[in-house]
């Protein structure tokens, strides 16, 4: 197995691997070289839905096993570009830089990812390093943020884009199987996170922002729109941050309590099929604190 740093403070390729076969040694390498990168590419690796479900739960319990994020119907049909899909208005709002499910009781840990048909251009997958940004800060605003809490809603930010979602599929039910399920919507409490938060594991400070973030507690609407988009402008500047242009076959695996993340666009009249296996936080670490 051959692990190379990328050029950032983020990340590595790593090759010389079959991940439906390694070992507790192998696994035990790959688990150090991802609290250390946050983010690792495995090339060409073309993993089935079951064997990349079997890789990501080495890693903890699921959110959920696995789901596309496509714009390509079940029939090979692709979804109309028009604003009145749900699915699009998701994938366009996954456009913007976002850690997963901090819009959840329980913040994500992690993700696997893949890629099975890629755009000719564009729809590149691209991370950014909160770890090194919040170490970038200077003292006086790391100061000024030290205590300071954000609420995180996928309600709020989708609501920015124009899309509201139908509560009647709240709750990850879904009101039919080619729609979105309206998971992460009609959520009665809205969880409340640090604007840094300390990764259980590693111990490292990390900014906890991105598009969900918003309402500080004692700040205005203003001062708060205007602190996080600050905060976010700066974190997510080079070297900071990696783009990755997919191959099919292509796997990612990044720990979503240290990196934000976006989709690029692309021209939707191409279809993009990925895959997506959501590691879940621990019910303690990742909890939301009380407003």
């Amino acid at each position: 197995m051959q692990v190379q740093p990328m050029r950032s403070t983020l990340g590595a390729f790593v090759s010389d691997v079959d991940l439906t076969e390694i070992d507790e040694s192998g696994f035990e390498q790959i688990h150090q070289a991802w609290l250390e990168y946050a983010l690792l590419i495995f090339p060409g690796q073309f993993l089935s839905r079951q064997e990349q479900v079997a890789f990501a739960k080495r890693f903890g319990d699921m959110e959920f096993d696995i789901s596309p994020l496509s714009n390509v119907r079940r029939d090979g049909s692709l979804r109309a570009d028009d604003d009145t899909d749900d699915v699009m208005q998701i994938l366009k709002g996954n456009m913007g830089w976002h850690h997963d499910s901090t819009y959840m009781p329980v913040q994500a840990k992690g993700a696997v990812f893949s890629a099975e048909v890629v755009p000719s251009s564009g729809g590149e997958t691209h991370w950014a390093d909160m770890r090194a940004a919040y170490d970038a800060l200077s003292e006086d605003l790391k100061e000024e943020i030290k205590g300071l809490s954000a609420f995180h809603s996928l309600a709020h930010s989708q609501a920015k884009l124009g899309h509201v979602q139908d509560e009647s599929g709240a709750a990850g039910m879904p009101k039919d199987p080619e729609g979105y399920s309206g998971y992460g919507f009609g959520i009665e409490d809205i969880p409340l996170r640090p604007l840094v938060k300390i990764h259980p594991e590693t111990r490292r400070p990390a900014l906890l922002i991105g598009r969900h973030a918003h309402g500080i507690p004692g700040l205005g609407e203003r001062e708060s729109e205007s602190l996080l988009d600050g905060l976010l402008d700066f974190a997510c500047q080079a070297p900071r941050l990696y783009s990755h242009r997919w191959s099919p076959g292509d796997v990612a695996l990044w720990d979503n309590r240290c990196l934000l993340h976006r989709a690029g666009s692309w021209d939707m009249s191409e279809p993009r099929v990925m895959y997506h296996s959501r590691i879940a936080g621990d019910p303690v670490t990742e909890a939301a604190s009380s407003p």
